[in-house]
């Protein structure tokens, strides 16, 4: 059977790089191995989950270039996994419980007090059938948990974190199934993977644990378990995790500041690996290079300074028919990109400086004087590269001014900034009248 992955977020707030990361890593992995990238939308919180964010989803990876072979809704497959609720019941391996998250919660804190672990204590497993009834008779619903063998030791050998052992006396019989009767993540989970023959579960090493519970799903509904990949889990560079519910570093937002794809694949593909970080304006080398052996164990740090240098140097390299197609209505020619691609870091600014160019800017006029001194020798003719050397010269030689002093009241008159690309180049592309215009104190 060919490699089989999935990313499966919950559509419940946009997409930030964490999540785009373990979609990344999955879709890597099956490129480079000729398998499946499946995309599942677990939306089976009725509450949270909003078919608006379904298709930012889609947006986003289609966006980054991250295309998938199937797509699945876990809110259109509910029948099966009544049916391996039901097989679980019948099994003995799931059983009704009636405590309200408060007494949970107190129960928590006495076992915390005691310096117990805070594990479930089976009081559900122990209540008789008049006991439950009379839970019911109070209005009661029961949540529904899954009962781990606490003697089976789960072993896994993950493709990134190596041999792992959980002894699950030590774990929690996990919730499978609200108050409400809605499905928490784990076994809708459990049930897609099998039916979807996922081979491979690459996920952040938050999920070790429940990798361990699943496992014990698994083998209760007679699946295979799949391999196993969990990477370290992703933090800012101020060590803060990252959230859809707060839409820390959204893609949505990075894409708004001008973020370019290539960027951010370029980061998420080596952030936490041992191969360097670089600006790639393909995927190709992405894929050739991915080797779960080069993951490493610490947590990674996102940083959106280091997102920016590669943003800047992918999009000075990028050929201008790109650019001219992400660039949109404002139309920068090709000779004007040539110009003022060094001197910016997003396409955004690039739309900054091309206003600039063609106007109208409201100059600023430093040393009225000099400024009309320099309109008196304004070159001739049909602008070029060399107009601006030949009309300093002419500038020095009538006001002795020379070096700065000479070409910042100049460029700040022609771009009203102080900065900027050459003035040789910058000089032809704003052309003699609006130039002179501007010379003269005008907005042009």
């Amino acid at each position: 059977m060919s490699v089989r992955v999935r990313f499966a977020p919950s559509p419940t707030g946009y997409l930030h790089v964490g999540n785009i990361r373990a979609a990344l890593t999955n879709w890597l992995f099956a490129r480079r191995v000729g398998g499946v990238f499946i995309l599942r939308l677990d939306d089976t919180d009725p509450e949270r989950s909003k078919e608006e964010f379904a298709e930012a989803i889609k947006e986003d990876l289609t966006w980054l270039g991250l295309d998938w072979g199937e797509t699945y809704k876990q809110s259109e497959r509910l029948k099966g996994y009544e049916a391996a609720a039901e097989a679980l019941k019948k099994a003995g391996r799931l059983y009704p419980c009636f405590e309200t998250s408060e007494e949970l919660e107190v129960k928590r804190k006495m076992q915390l007090a005691r310096k117990l672990p805070p594990v479930y204590d089976r009081a559900g497993l122990k209540l008789s059938e008049a006991e439950k009834a009379k839970f019911e008779a109070e209005g009661r619903t029961p949540h529904w948990r899954f009962k781990l063998d606490e003697a089976e030791t789960v072993e896994f050998n993950d493709l990134i974190r190596g041999s792992s052992h959980f002894e699950m006396s030590a774990v929690s019989d996990p919730v499978l199934i609200r108050h409400d009767g809605s499905f928490l993540y784990t076994l809708p989970s459990v049930v897609d993977d099998m039916e979807m023959n996922i081979t491979h579960i690459v996920r952040g090493e938050d999920h070790v644990t429940n990798s361990a519970v699943q496992t014990q799903i698994f083998g209760a509904l007679g699946g295979k378990t799949p391999t196993f990949a969990h990477f370290s889990l992703l933090q800012s560079i101020t060590k803060e995790g990252l959230s859809k519910r707060t839409g820390a570093l959204s893609i949505r937002q990075l894409r708004g500041d001008g973020i370019e794809p290539e960027a951010i694949l370029s980061l998420l593909a080596h952030i936490g690996t041992s191969d360097d970080i670089k600006p790639y304006a393909d995927v190709a080398p992405l894929i050739e290079s991915f080797d779960f052996s080069k993951f490493g164990r610490a947590t990674a740090k996102f940083d959106v300074e280091e997102l920016k240098s590669l943003n800047a140097k992918i999009i000075h390299n990028l050929p201008y028919g790109v650019v001219k197609a992400r660039m949109g209505a404002f139309g920068v020619g090709e000779a004007e990109w040539e110009v003022i691609k060094h001197n910016i870091a997003t396409l955004i600014e690039a739309e900054d400086w091309h206003h600039m160019i063609e106007g109208p800017v409201t100059p600023v006029i430093e040393g009225a004087g000099f400024i009309a001194e320099a309109l008196a020798v304004f070159p001739k003719g049909k602008l070029d590269e060399g107009s601006w050397s030949s009309w300093a010269a002419d500038i020095k030689e009538k006001t002795g001014r020379k070096g700065r002093d000479l070409f910042m009241p100049l460029r700040l008159a022609l771009t009203g900034r102080d900065h900027g690309p050459e003035m040789k180049l910058l000089l032809p592309l704003i052309g003699a009248e609006r130039a002179k215009a501007r010379l003269r104190g005008k907005s042009a």
